[in-house]
């Protein structure tokens, strides 16, 4: 169908879809701010974003995603507590109820791209009953121009409904919840929740189930950013712990914030734009990101508006500590148009060490690249969930568990080769706690974090002296322009040195315990690092 086409029942029959009233193909972002007001879905914000609320979820469903257990992928899934088996005939059967709810409803159609590199990118359409899921979808992924729509054929399609509830006891899922990826019949289907990250996430896991195999390329969970030499960084971390906010630096341009593949050319976005947590956004500190939210385009994902203004408040935690905001790439000043770099000269990996025992920033040899990445570590602080009293270390393999398919070793043996081929600069960046654990010590100034990375990145912090921590193993700068010397050494900020050298050692423990499953698929170097 042509660009913001709309026809009547007709066009989706290819996926079973026959009896639909209203479908809207491509629609532009005006027209789907007209329908999202004309269907009550959400408020225009006094400057132009558009707020909208999610319901009873305002994360991912982690418990609620499925792959379909079948013969083509069967033997290449990791299967365990993310990836869990799903049988193909009670996906049949489900998907023909969602068919059957389809009929009569209007219905939005996106066609795109998931990745910006065009030998890579999978031709994707999203078919949902939410004009801001498919406004959502829009600002998320690579825009097809007019022409590529006239000739696009999807290879994968995500079919979303969120007012659509599943009956665990006819339809073998766990709640009313599900996402179940099916790679043999190139379908996604989403139920029961509005949560919009569930859309990309699940053709993130996609494109990590079939780059690594079909392509080599090693798929990633990372922002990444080119400096004005033309040197490419990337930074991989989990929710929370500054990737979005350390990628988005005015001195260098945004290639993308989340996810990137790495080939033979270099690194290329997955996305078309941005989907940041702003939950007390700060002018100062994050200008960048902060103005997106006062552009025409952003969704306002679970932000608290004043109805009668129209104002929003990015302090307001009413509804979730999880606001997010949801943007095109072109709403950030600098920016990688194309979507694509070079090859890596630095690489960051990102933990918010709520322990307190981690240095702000450390240089990594390839092992321990390879073993810190298999790891993800972050943790878990007191009152982000019920039952957390104190800091919880929470690994996720490869910073992206819940996203990743295949055996963690596929993407860390990816990631080793590239190291090594591209001489790759590696280093650690804690954005956590300094001075003690949380609830004593204080969390690292984002300014500190700021220059520890520009300082990693521009060549000053390698060509300078460092000294090997005892616990970690890791070699820390002894100094960097703008942070206090005290800093670097995590051991020199508590004032109770023999708490600092317990609390190293039981995270050393927890480290060690995690990599035990990876273990047996891991050369000696690697799996011996702690």
């Amino acid at each position: 169908m042509k660009f913001n086409d709309v026809t009547r029942g007709s066009g989706l029959e290819e996926h079973g879809i026959t009896n639909a009233n209203l479908i809207f193909w491509t629609p532009p972002t005006a027209v789907l701010y007209e329908q999202i007001i004309k269907r009550g879905e959400g408020l225009v914000s006094h400057l132009g974003a558009i707020a909208v609320k999610t319901g009873h979820y305002t994360g991912r469903a982690a418990n609620e995603k499925f792959i379909v257990d079948e013969p083509a992928s069967r033997d290449n899934i990791a299967w365990g507590k993310v990836n869990k088996p799903f049988d193909p005939a009670k996906f049949d059967a489900l998907y023909n109820r969602m068919l059957a709810y389809m009929h009569g409803k209007d219905l939005f159609v996106q066609d795109c791209f998931a990745g910006a590199d065009r030998e890579h990118r999978l031709p994707i359409r999203v078919i949902t009953e939410k004009a801001w899921q498919s406004l959502f979808a829009r600002n998320m992924f690579v825009r097809a121009t007019q022409e590529e729509l006239a000739t696009i054929r999807p290879e994968f399609t995500v079919v979303n409904m969120p007012n659509f509830h599943a009956i665990p006891t006819v339809d073998g899922t766990n709640s009313e919840t599900f996402i179940i990826v099916n790679f043999a019949r190139k379908l996604i289907i989403i139920g029961g929740t509005s949560y919009a990250g569930e859309n990309k996430k699940s053709v993130f896991t996609i494109l990590n189930y079939l780059l690594p195999i079909e392509k080599k390329i090693l798929s990633m969970h990372c922002s990444a950013n080119v400096g004005p030499k033309g040197d490419t960084a990337i930074f991989f971390g989990l929710s929370g712990t500054g990737k979005t906010t350390l990628s988005a630096d005015p001195h260098r341009s945004l290639v993308g914030d989340d996810e990137h593949g790495w080939d033979d050319k270099g690194v290329f976005n997955f996305e078309g734009g941005c989907y940041a947590k702003i939950i007390r956004l700060s002018k100062e500190a994050e200008p960048e990101i902060y103005e997106t939210t006062r552009r025409f385009g952003t969704i306002l994902e679970n932000v608290a508006i004043d109805t009668q203004s129209r104002r929003v408040d990015l302090d307001d935690d009413s509804f979730t500590e999880n606001t997010r905001a949801s943007y095109p790439l072109t709403h950030i000043p600098n920016i990688v148009l194309s979507g694509t770099a070079g090859h890596p000269s630095n690489i960051i990996m990102l933990t918010c060490d709520a322990y307190g025992v981690l240095p702000p920033i450390a240089r990594l040899t390839k092992e321990q690249a390879m073993y810190h990445f298999l790891s993800g570590y972050t943790a878990k602080v007191a009152g982000t969930e019920a039952g957390v009293k104190e800091p919880s270390a929470t690994f996720s393999t490869c910073f992206g568990g819940p996203f990743m398919p295949l055996d963690p070793a596929v993407y860390g043996e990816l990631l080793r080769e590239k190291i090594a081929r591209h001489a790759v600069s590696c280093w650690l960046v804690n954005t956590g706690w300094s001075g003690g654990p949380y609830g004593v010590g204080s969390r690292m100034k984002i300014a500190y974090s700021r220059a520890l990375v520009n300082a990693a990145l521009d060549g000053t912090l390698i060509a300078g002296r460092f000294e090997k921590d005892p616990f970690f193993g890791l070699d820390i700068p002894t100094s960097c322009t703008g942070v206090p010397a005290e800093v670097l050494n995590p051991r020199n900020t508590w004032a109770d040195k023999a708490k600092y050298d317990e609390a190293a050692r039981k995270l050393v423990e927890l480290f060690r315990g995690n990599f035990e499953k990876y273990r047996a698929s891991v050369p000696d170097d690697v799996a011996n690092v702690m």
